[in-house]
């Protein structure tokens, strides 16, 4: 047997076609082939390289539950895995074939294959019975038929019953019908008229062969008993009925009223109704006969997609017997009522939310068992989701990435595929496929802000933490993982690397030194926050580092110029008038703000009521005026104190050396100098001695201004870098100069203070009035050199 089909297969029925249409690969095989026998080569059909296979990850998926058809990796062969029996298969359908996809892997690829099954002959025709018995009247007329017992054969096509044959006989013909279904039905055809004293009884046999190569075949017994006379027999009212029904149509509704009339009488009338032989099992389990009334109602549940015409034959039989014979042919309605089925053969359940728009999750198969448009499906999605169909060929779907995916925004997809018919009413089917985003890093950290000011007091503690940042990334585990690190930054600000450091996992920041105000008031880093990925991503924030100032500073006193803390002061007694400045104490703060606010009182003084002094600006003057009784010493203690919390300061001791007045001739009137011979003995000695002590204190003057210039500079205390110095006498001064209306000495000096650069200071000394020789401290403009004076020196150079 194995060897016949494999010849038969060899010779006739291995036509492998391998041919695309509408994106299908179709071959044909015969059926019974053994295990292993080669249906196709795909490597060929699809074009590829055999040693593509086993790297693509080739695989087969078939849609029925049982493996016929394997693929050998290595060469591409598709090859019998199962023996296939196309009778248990696909029954007698006229056409039978199975059909799988082929898919492939990186990149996706998906090819749909058909297989047709081809019969051969294994099957040989069968009665039900070994011998059947046919009664007629002898008076019967040549021509009558006879409808004789169909063989059965499992085979279709060639390979099914083609014909009958019945044995040599004179009276009996045999006539072949091919029904609707393509079936072969035989009758008994009366050829020569009977008569029953002669042969009271027939013995024919009945052969029923099939077109297969080689043919075969069965064979019955047919008796045919010759009955006495019964001229008439029954005949319907039609040869054929027809009529429909719908396929939902209940148990028990009548689908058709069969008549048939009898011309005879009485008894010989009497008729009885029946299928005949012909009519199938199947069919007699769904519609049933009345014998008496000849009503044909169903008996069991219709269904279109099973079948869509039932043929049915029926008889009515008279007592003798003699029958007549018609056929009822029984169409069925479609009605919907089948629903969509969705087969899904999932390729990935995990897709990288990077993917590529057009990746491939699932393939998609719907079908509909219905007909016409109660079998039409649309296949639909949700239309807010990144997923859409791709028709691949006739209701076969590919479910790809139609947009941009973000696992951060969802991580997880419920895909609902709703497969509806167009019936009325429509029916759907609705199937849920889970996908879940997988995580890429496409995420960088972020900070809570741009940029942070933090404001740290001096003098901090080192090691303390003086800020945490944060920054938050969406990713997961390595990808979301966040580290921290400062950047050098010394474009803008100083670099911070010496006073800070930062912890690479919590972006605590701490201090490494304590912070100075009075050295260091801002500095900005740079903070980066760095994820785990790969390529790792980042993010940068600015933090600006604020020192705030601490009272940490005490004031300092510049002028007057002390020793030992305290220093002298001598002026005329005629210039104590109130209101007069005696001197003015100029101090520094090294800290900031309220911090750096002084102010100025006077703790002890010898002769409390002769002093007063401006808190703020700390200008000492006459309260009143000088009397005879009053010491011609003084010394006045000088607290400058800041507005800081606790305060600090710093006191100085100024002594005040009052001078007497030199006494002047009221009678000159002139403003011209008189000649040296005109000097009396005694103005000589006071105009040495007025000139010795006018240039200490001019010294002085000069070293207390530079050092208030230098300590108001931002304050734009003086307007200039140079001062002149002017000593303007009364024209009967006597003096080694030439006679002028006025005479001007102007003194100009450099002074070294405890600040880095220097600058120029004028003194002008001028008295108070014309008959004074007392000289007051008065600003003014000059534009002298300055080398003209030298106060280092013990001389005074004159211009």
């Amino acid at each position: 047997m194995a060897n016949t089909l494999s010849s038969r297969a060899s010779f006739i029925f291995l036509l492998c076609i391998s041919g695309l249409v509408s994106g299908q690969i179709r071959y044909s095989i015969p059926e019974e082939l053994e295990y292993g026998a080669v249906v196709g080569n795909i490597v060929e059909d699809l074009s590829r390289n055999a040693g593509e296979l086993s790297g693509r990850n080739v695989r087969l998926v078939s849609d029925n539950r049982r493996q016929y058809i394997e693929v050998n990796l290595e060469n591409g062969i598709l090859f019998i895995n199962e023996r296939i029996d196309r009778e248990q298969l696909c029954r007698q359908s006229p056409s039978c074939s199975i059909s799988f996809q082929v898919m492939l892997e990186n990149p996706s690829e998906m090819r749909r294959i058909a297989v047709e099954i081809l019969d051969i002959n294994d099957n040989a025709p069968s009665f039900s019975k070994d011998e059947y018995s046919l009664w007629i009247i002898e008076v019967i007329a040549p021509g009558t038929r006879l409808p004789l017992e169909s063989a059965h054969d499992p085979d279709v096509g060639t390979n099914a019953i083609s014909t009958y044959q019945i044995s040599p006989n004179e009276h009996f013909g045999l006539r072949v019908q091919t029904r609707n279904d393509g079936t072969k039905s035989a009758e008994l055809l009366l050829e020569k008229p009977l008569d029953r004293e002669q042969q009271s009884a027939f013995y024919l046999v009945l052969t029923a062969t099939d077109g297969g190569v080689p043919q075969k075949s069965a064979t019955t017994r047919i008796v045919v008993n010759i009955g006495d006379a019964n001229d008439n027999a029954p005949v319907f009212d039609h040869e054929t009925y027809r009529t429909s029904v719908l396929e939902n149509t209940p148990k028990g509704t009548l689908v058709i009223k069969l008549n048939a009339v009898d011309l005879d009488e009485g008894t010989h009338a009497e008729l009885t109704y029946s299928f005949t032989s012909h009519v199938s099992r199947k069919a007699r389990e769904l519609f049933t006969l009345d014998s008496i009334t000849g009503e044909v109602r169903v008996e069991g549940v219709l269904d279109f997609e099973e079948s869509h015409m039932y043929e049915l034959d029926v008889e009515a039989v008279d007592p003798y017997p003699m029958a007549g014979h018609a056929k009822v042919m029984v169409g069925l309605i479609d009605v919907n009522d089948n629903a969509p089925k969705i087969e899904v053969t999932s390729i990935s359940s995990t897709v990288p939310e990077d993917a590529q728009p057009g990746t491939v999750i699932a393939t998609i198969s719907v079908t509909d068992a219905d007909s016409t448009e109660n079998g039409q499906v649309k296949c639909e999605l949700a239309l807010d989701i990144p997923f859409k169909f791709e028709n691949s060929f006739s209701n076969n779907y590919k479910l790809v990435t139609s947009g941009d995916l973000n696992r951060e925004v969802t991580p997880l997809y419920n895909i609902s595929i709703r497969a509806r018919d167009k019936g009325s009413p429509p029916l759907q089917t609705i199937k849920n496929i889970m996908v879940t985003v997988s995580d890429v890093n496409d995420n960088s950290p972020r900070f809570t802000q741009s940029s942070y000011n933090v404001f740290v007091m001096e003098n901090n503690l080192p090691g303390a933490s003086i800020f945490t940042v944060t920054a938050s990334d969406s990713d997961l585990d390595h990808n979301g993982d966040v580290s921290y690190l400062m950047l050098e930054n010394n474009i803008k600000y100083p670099s911070a690397s010496p006073h800070i450091m930062i912890d690479l996992k919590s972006g605590d920041i701490n201090t490494v030194l304590s912070f100075d105000y009075e050295l260091l008031k801002i500095f900005q880093i740079i903070v980066q926050a760095q994820d785990g990925g790969s390529p790792s991503l980042s993010s940068t924030a600015t933090v600006n580092v604020i020192i705030l100032d601490q009272n940490d500073n005490a004031p300092i006193i510049v002028s007057p110029l002390a020793w030992n803390s305290s220093s002298a002061v001598e002026i005329l007694r005629q210039s104590i008038i109130p209101g007069y400045m005696i001197a003015k104490v100029i101090a520094t703060d090294a800290d900031s703000g309220q911090n750096m606010r002084l102010s100025f009182q006077i703790l002890a003084a010898t002769d409390a009521s002769l002093f007063s002094l401006d808190r703020l600006s700390g200008e000492i003057r006459a309260a009143r005026r000088f009397r005879e009784h009053d010491s011609t010493i003084h010394r006045v203690i000088i607290q400058v104190k800041d507005n800081g919390q606790p305060s600090l300061s710093s006191t100085a001791t100024i002594f005040v050396s009052i001078l007497r007045n030199v006494i002047e001739n009221d009678s000159v009137q002139s403003h011209q100098p008189r000649s040296p011979g005109q000097l009396s003995d005694l103005n000589a000695y006071l105009i040495i001695m007025f000139g010795s002590t006018s240039f200490i204190f001019l010294a002085i003057i000069i070293f207390l201004v530079v050092l208030k210039c230098k300590q108001n500079r931002n304050a734009n205390y003086y307007r200039s870098t140079s001062c002149c110095c002017c000593m303007r006498r009364n024209s009967n001064e006597v003096f080694n100069r030439r006679a002028v209306p006025k005479e001007s000495a102007c003194y100009s000096g450099r002074q070294t203070l405890p600040i880095s650069d220097r600058r120029q200071y004028t003194i002008c000394l001028a008295p108070e009035s014309p008959k004074s020789d007392f000289l007051f401290l008065k600003p003014c403009e000059s534009t002298l050199p300055i080398n003209d004076l030298n106060v280092r020196g013990s001389s005074v150079r004159k211009l």
